[in-house]
């Protein structure tokens, strides 16, 4: 039955990463290359030499961003069909699509909205090349914590049902979450990096589109996998029973 679901999950992941890569195309590649062109202005202003490209732009923006977009969409299809298989046997919902949609919310908000609230993914000419470690270690910490947050608000709030009942026992995990959301986003440093002259238009839509590029993929996942573990698990608990 897992490898089933699996073989379900990373379909819906692959339908997932090609209504992104629709998505990014439509929306975030016209942001990038105007970050680009940015880029190479100040290297101009600069005399600097432009660096070669190993990869051509017309590659990446195509079938290179397809490819991405793909093994990302196949990889978080497939993990996501495993913990639906792990919450599914321990949850007792009778809907997969709910199920479903529930983890894609929590995906979501977890490893997408929680870390890019503190650290917020930036175009090209936003950063400095000495500080890309402290960056890429600040976010992953960001994403582990969310993770942690997310893990304890589950446990607090199944502990607190049988005294405070299901609705409020819920309630009270999301506020201890945001309350420890917020601890996290002003214990962590700040990260300032960006341009005094980068247009803050470019830097705002690009945020949104790397956002949005998210929502559509986790979004789609939790819809896709669940109509198809749906069909795939209601025949057999209905036999069950």
């Amino acid at each position: 039955m897992v490898g089933r679901l699996l073989a379900r999950g990373m379909i819906a992941g692959v339908v997932a990463a090609l209504l992104t890569f629709v998505f990014a195309k439509l929306f975030g590649e016209p942001q990038v290359a105007l970050a680009i062109a940015f880029e190479s202005a100040q290297d101009v202003a600069a005399g600097n030499a432009p660096e070669p490209e190993l990869v051509s732009r017309s590659v990446q923006a195509s079938y290179g961003l397809l490819t991405a977009v793909l093994m990302y969409g196949a990889a978080y299809g497939g993990a996501f069909a495993i913990v639906f298989a792990l919450a599914y046997k321990r949850l007792n919902l009778s809907s997969p699509r709910v199920l479903a949609l529930l983890l894609a919310g929590v995906g979501f908000l977890t490893f997408v909205l929680i870390p890019d609230l503190k650290y917020p993914p930036n175009p090209p000419a936003v950063g400095l090349e000495e500080t890309i470690g402290l960056r890429t270690a600040m976010y992953f910490a960001m994403v582990g914590i969310a993770i942690a947050i997310s893990m304890i608000s589950l446990l607090v709030g199944r502990a607190l049902v049988a005294s405070l009942g299901c609705w409020n026992a819920v309630l009270c995990g999301i506020a201890l979450g945001l309350a420890l959301v917020v601890v996290a986003q002003f214990g962590l440093p700040d990260i300032n990096e960006v341009p005094g002259n980068f247009p803050a238009i470019v830097l705002w839509r690009f945020r949104e589109a790397a956002i949005g590029m998210q929502l559509v993929m986790w979004s789609t996942l939790g819809l896709v996998f669940g109509a198809l573990a749906e069909k795939l698990l209601q025949p057999q608990r209905g036999q069950a029973r």
